[in-house]
Protein backbone atom coordinates (compact mmCIF):
# COMPACT_ATOMS: atom_id res chain seq x y z
CA UNK A 1 0.00 0.00 0.00
CA UNK A 2 2.74 2.29 1.01
CA UNK A 3 4.26 1.40 -2.41
CA UNK A 4 1.01 3.10 -4.14
CA UNK A 5 1.63 6.32 -2.18
CA UNK A 6 5.34 6.80 -3.36
CA UNK A 7 4.44 6.42 -6.81
CA UNK A 8 1.40 8.35 -6.89
CA UNK A 9 4.00 10.95 -5.33
CA UNK A 10 6.52 10.76 -7.63
CA UNK A 11 3.79 11.42 -10.34
CA UNK A 12 2.36 14.15 -8.26
CA UNK A 13 6.55 15.97 -8.46
CA UNK A 14 7.39 14.71 -12.08
CA UNK A 15 3.73 16.29 -13.15
CA UNK A 16 4.40 19.44 -11.95
CA UNK A 17 8.33 20.10 -13.03
CA UNK A 18 6.68 19.16 -16.51
CA UNK A 19 3.92 21.98 -16.67
CA UNK A 20 5.91 24.17 -14.82
CA UNK A 21 8.46 24.17 -17.56
CA UNK A 22 5.85 23.88 -20.25
CA UNK A 23 5.26 27.31 -19.64
CA UNK A 24 9.09 28.43 -18.89
CA UNK A 25 10.35 29.24 -15.73
CA UNK A 26 13.48 30.74 -13.97
CA UNK A 27 16.38 28.97 -13.55
CA UNK A 28 17.97 28.21 -10.24
CA UNK A 29 20.18 25.70 -9.08
CA UNK A 30 17.54 24.48 -6.22
CA UNK A 31 14.67 24.00 -9.02
CA UNK A 32 17.55 22.71 -11.42
CA UNK A 33 18.83 20.05 -9.22
CA UNK A 34 16.60 19.50 -6.30
CA UNK A 35 14.10 16.69 -7.56
CA UNK A 36 17.18 14.84 -9.56
CA UNK A 37 18.77 14.67 -6.74
CA UNK A 38 16.18 13.95 -4.59
CA UNK A 39 14.61 10.79 -6.54
CA UNK A 40 18.13 9.47 -7.49
CA UNK A 41 19.01 9.33 -3.35
CA UNK A 42 15.56 7.51 -3.18
CA UNK A 43 16.41 5.18 -5.66
CA UNK A 44 19.94 4.37 -4.24
CA UNK A 45 18.50 3.98 -0.83
CA UNK A 46 15.92 1.47 -1.88
CA UNK A 47 18.41 -0.04 -3.81
CA UNK A 48 20.62 -0.51 -0.80
CA UNK A 49 18.51 -1.60 1.32
CA UNK A 50 17.47 -4.56 -0.36
CA UNK A 51 19.14 -8.14 0.24
CA UNK A 52 19.93 -10.36 -2.26
CA UNK A 53 20.85 -8.27 -5.19
CA UNK A 54 23.70 -9.95 -7.46
CA UNK A 55 26.66 -8.36 -9.13
CA UNK A 56 25.07 -8.90 -12.21
CA UNK A 57 21.68 -6.73 -11.02
CA UNK A 58 24.20 -4.03 -9.80
CA UNK A 59 26.04 -4.65 -13.52
CA UNK A 60 22.34 -3.94 -14.92
CA UNK A 61 21.52 -0.75 -12.61
CA UNK A 62 24.97 0.59 -13.57
CA UNK A 63 24.35 0.04 -17.16
CA UNK A 64 20.56 1.46 -16.74
CA UNK A 65 21.71 4.36 -14.77
CA UNK A 66 24.55 5.47 -17.38
CA UNK A 67 21.70 4.98 -20.57
CA UNK A 68 19.06 7.38 -18.24
CA UNK A 69 21.31 9.91 -17.67
CA UNK A 70 22.78 9.98 -21.52
CA UNK A 71 18.93 10.38 -22.54
CA UNK A 72 18.03 12.99 -19.89
CA UNK A 73 21.15 14.35 -21.54
CA UNK A 74 19.37 14.30 -24.93
CA UNK A 75 16.42 15.59 -23.81
CA UNK A 76 18.27 18.46 -21.83
CA UNK A 77 19.89 19.36 -25.47
CA UNK A 78 16.40 20.42 -26.78
CA UNK A 79 14.89 22.51 -23.71
CA UNK A 80 15.29 26.17 -24.99
CA UNK A 81 17.06 28.32 -22.54
CA UNK A 82 17.36 31.45 -22.47
CA UNK A 83 17.22 35.50 -21.42
CA UNK A 84 13.86 36.98 -19.78
CA UNK A 85 13.73 39.48 -16.71
CA UNK A 86 17.43 39.42 -16.49
CA UNK A 87 17.67 36.27 -15.65
CA UNK A 88 17.85 32.48 -16.99
CA UNK A 89 14.58 30.79 -18.19
CA UNK A 90 14.07 27.50 -19.23
CA UNK A 91 11.34 26.35 -21.14
CA UNK A 92 10.10 22.48 -22.95
CA UNK A 93 9.02 22.59 -26.63
CA UNK A 94 7.81 19.39 -29.04
CA UNK A 95 11.10 18.18 -29.37
CA UNK A 96 11.46 17.77 -25.92
CA UNK A 97 8.57 16.10 -25.10
CA UNK A 98 9.37 13.82 -28.50
CA UNK A 99 12.58 13.17 -26.95
CA UNK A 100 11.28 11.51 -23.40
CA UNK A 101 8.52 9.72 -25.71
CA UNK A 102 11.50 8.09 -27.22
CA UNK A 103 13.74 7.96 -24.40
CA UNK A 104 10.89 5.97 -22.07
CA UNK A 105 10.88 3.67 -25.46
CA UNK A 106 13.96 3.15 -24.88
CA UNK A 107 14.11 2.74 -21.05
CA UNK A 108 11.43 0.31 -21.77
CA UNK A 109 13.07 -1.92 -24.04
CA UNK A 110 15.91 -2.07 -21.80
CA UNK A 111 13.91 -2.70 -18.98
CA UNK A 112 12.42 -5.92 -20.60
CA UNK A 113 15.79 -6.71 -21.67
CA UNK A 114 16.14 -6.81 -17.86
CA UNK A 115 14.34 -8.66 -17.10
CA UNK A 116 14.25 -11.66 -19.64
CA UNK A 117 17.69 -11.93 -17.91
CA UNK A 118 16.66 -12.25 -14.53
CA UNK A 119 17.23 -8.95 -13.07
CA UNK A 120 15.49 -9.00 -9.88
CA UNK A 121 12.22 -6.21 -9.88
CA UNK A 122 13.84 -4.53 -6.86
CA UNK A 123 16.94 -3.77 -8.67
CA UNK A 124 14.96 -1.28 -10.82
CA UNK A 125 13.82 1.42 -8.32
CA UNK A 126 11.50 4.02 -10.77
CA UNK A 127 12.53 6.61 -8.32
CA UNK A 128 16.13 6.05 -9.61
CA UNK A 129 15.52 5.56 -13.25
CA UNK A 130 13.43 8.92 -13.19
CA UNK A 131 15.97 10.75 -11.15
CA UNK A 132 19.31 10.37 -13.54
CA UNK A 133 16.67 10.99 -16.41
CA UNK A 134 16.23 14.43 -15.26
CA UNK A 135 19.72 14.58 -13.73
CA UNK A 136 21.26 14.17 -17.31
CA UNK A 137 18.70 16.49 -18.24
CA UNK A 138 19.77 19.57 -15.57
CA UNK A 139 23.54 19.16 -16.10
CA UNK A 140 23.24 19.74 -19.46
CA UNK A 141 20.76 22.92 -19.22
CA UNK A 142 22.78 23.85 -16.01
CA UNK A 143 26.08 23.73 -18.40
CA UNK A 144 24.18 25.96 -21.65
CA UNK A 145 23.01 28.54 -18.87
CA UNK A 146 26.62 28.31 -17.91
CA UNK A 147 28.17 28.93 -20.71
CA UNK A 148 25.48 31.67 -21.97
CA UNK A 149 26.71 34.34 -19.37
CA UNK A 150 23.15 34.63 -18.53
CA UNK A 151 22.98 34.77 -14.52
CA UNK A 152 21.05 31.97 -12.85
CA UNK A 153 17.67 33.00 -11.71
CA UNK A 154 17.39 33.77 -7.44
CA UNK A 155 16.08 31.27 -5.18
CA UNK A 156 12.27 32.18 -4.63
CA UNK A 157 11.99 32.57 -0.84
CA UNK A 158 8.60 31.17 0.50
CA UNK A 159 7.19 29.92 3.70
CA UNK A 160 5.38 26.56 1.51
CA UNK A 161 7.00 23.95 0.42
CA UNK A 162 4.23 23.39 -2.37
CA UNK A 163 4.19 27.35 -3.40
CA UNK A 164 7.50 26.15 -5.29
CA UNK A 165 4.67 24.28 -7.93
CA UNK A 166 2.51 27.52 -7.61
CA UNK A 167 2.40 29.98 -10.46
Amino acid sequence: MASHWVYAGIAVVVVAVVVRRLRGEPVNARDLFGAPVVLTAIGLWSLAHHRGLGVGDYVWVGAGSVLGLALGAVRGATVVVYEREGVLWQRYVGRTFLVAALSLAVMAGFSLLASHNGLAAEARPVQLSIGVGFLGEALVVGYRGLVSGTPFAPERRSSSPLSRFER
